[in-house]
């Protein structure tokens, strides 16, 4: 597999984090289950994206509290959550193209650190405004992780492990997200929502530890200088690429729904018909292990299906879980979190692992506008279901994500008739 953005960008005489290149003929040193390394790799991955999920959703549980402490509407309290994401989605770019450079490694490591130590200041943020700011900068800080791992799972994993690959570092972020969310709900019960977003960030701390002692060097990365007009001309071609903005519309509009679902969830859960205490509405994210397993059996479900077929099938569960939380009994809403969450992680990685695939070069740019608009898709969707949610209550924030599920299929179905068409042309011309 070529190196990222060898073709857009001029290489660098800097020294590599890599392992000493290989020759021109030889075949790249690439990472597969069995082989040394991929073990390792595996569960660094898996540690990153457990303390970036943790981290970036770590006040999210926390809403109700927040809104009761400074006095403020569920709307303002979401920001705390849409100012960590939008910071990522802003930041995303920029430092992956910083990565080209200076090494995925270098960057994740980075990111990782600067986001961990946000994450202890961020307790004793003063005021609703300082809790935002900090969480914006922590959120930017975060933005070097995502893109970065993926084009490191890009250059390093066999393509027939890739999906694999990718899934296990998205069940990773899952992981983050059940438990961060737990974690904080019980930790402000008993202590208060600070004691809780401090517990976070000594789970982060251990987390990025694991990380940076049992990710093995970059085998195939090379780096590149630091050319903002080539990177003009990769991000442009990116996006003239019709697939991929397929793809990144598909990122967004499925993130859009699991925002305003977990951003508003907390406060249905805490008020009628069910009066939850803080600790157990944080438990409902128990549900995040049904994404570790779809989003890790993304791969199988492709080649069953194929792309398309398995994105109608993520679209479809999402939709059929969101008409379920619509009930006022609280087994029949936690199976539709549960189908809901099945269906986003199962559409995440699929389109993920798309965007991986379908760039040949550019691979960390093409990446970073896919979590851009991910996280962009996040921030809307905290926002809009926070006021869906005050205007029309729970049933607000589920036509806001039906919304969003009918945007997923409507770009699917273009996407097939595209490709219909394009192959009718292509015989046509035979």
């Amino acid at each position: 597999m070529p190196p990222a953005s060898t073709e857009a960008l001029s290489t660098s005489s800097a020294p590599s984090e890599s392992a000493p290149p290989q020759s021109a003929s030889a075949e790249p040193q690439q990472l597969m289950p069995g082989r040394p390394g991929y073990r390792r790799m595996s569960f660094a991955l898996f540690a990153a994206g457990v303390a970036t999920f943790a981290l970036l959703y770590s006040t999210q549980a926390l809403l109700p509290a927040i809104t009761s402490d400074f006095g403020v509407t569920a709307s303002q309290a979401s920001w705390t959550v849409s100012a960590a994401t939008g910071g990522l989605a802003l930041f995303v770019l920029p430092l992956s193209a910083l990565s080209e450079r200076f090494g995925r490694r270098t960057m994740m490591t980075a990111s990782l650190t600067v986001a961990v130590v946000i994450g202890l200041l961020v307790p004793f943020a003063p005021d609703l405004g300082w809790l935002i700011a900090l969480r914006a900068v922590q959120g930017a800080a975060l933005a070097g992780l995502p893109a970065s791992a993926m084009a490191f799972l890009a250059e390093e994993v066999r393509p027939k492990a890739l999906v694999a690959a990718i899934g296990l570092f998205v069940a990773g972020n899952s992981i983050g997200g059940m438990s961060g969310r737990i974690l904080a709900g019980w930790a402000a019960q008993a202590w208060g929502w600070r004691a809780a977003l401090g517990t976070i960030g000594l789970v982060a701390v251990v987390c990025a530890v694991g990380f940076r002692l049992l990710l093995p060097a970059a085998r195939n990365f090379t780096p590149v200088s630091l050319n903002p007009r080539a990177l003009g001309r990769t991000v442009g071609a990116h996006l003239g690429d019709p697939l991929l903005r397929r793809l990144f519309a598909i990122g967004a509009l499925f993130m859009t729904v699991f925002g305003a679902v977990y951003t508003v969830i907390g406060y249905r859960l805490v008020g009628a018909p069910f009066d939850l205490a803080q600790g157990l509405a944080g438990s409902v994210f128990l549900v995040y292990l049904v994404g570790t397993v779809s989003s890790a059996a993304a791969g199988r479900l492709v080649n069953r299906l194929g792309r398309r077929g398995a994105l109608y099938l993520a679209g479809s569960t999402t939709a059929a879980g969101l008409l379920l939380s619509l009930a006022d009994l609280l087994p029949v809403v936690l199976l539709g979190l549960v189908l809901i969450t099945a269906g986003f992680f199962a559409g995440h990685a699929v389109a993920s692992s798309a965007v991986s695939h379908t760039a040949k070069t550019g691979r960390a740019q093409a990446s970073a506008l896919y979590q851009s608009a991910y996280y962009l898709g996040s921030s809307a969707g905290g926002a809009l279901g926070a006021v869906a949610f005050h205007a029309a209550g729970w049933a607000g924030t589920v036509a806001l994500g039906l919304l969003a599920v009918l945007g997923v299929v409507a770009v699917t179905v273009h996407g097939s008739h595209s490709a219909r068409a394009a192959r009718r042309m292509t015989a046509a011309v035979r």
